[in-house]
């Protein structure tokens, strides 16, 4: 299930804007301090680090990504999920618009 709309958080009105605004994001704060972010990646292959785990949820659109040490790259659609390990880097390719919500673990 795709999640469409969140319900009681708290929205940074200033944006995170990475790689030329090929990835823009806004964090999110819950009552109970959890954070995430929501955002889109324009079309672009990219390179992202994590501090912490994060879990990807594909929201609209689609793209391929590629874990640190591997050569597969997978593709992740609406309502579908990747995980990615703390203290890695991943690969994303986009060919069109990428709508998600990160999930810090």
């Amino acid at each position: 299930m795709t999640t469409e709309k969140i319900d009681g958080v708290t929205v940074t009105t200033k944006a995170n804007v990475y790689f030329d605004g090929k990835c823009v994001s806004h964090n999110l704060t819950y009552p109970d301090g959890t954070k995430k972010s929501v955002g889109v990646v324009l079309a672009a292959e990219l390179t992202f680090g994590t501090a912490a785990a994060e879990i990807m949820e594909c929201v609209g659109g689609s793209c391929e990504y590629r874990l640190a040490g591997s050569d597969q790259w997978v593709k992740s659609g609406p309502g579908e999920k990747f995980s990615i390990p703390a203290d890695s880097k991943f690969d994303i390719r986009v060919a069109e618009a990428y709508h998600y919500i990160c999930h810090y673990a």
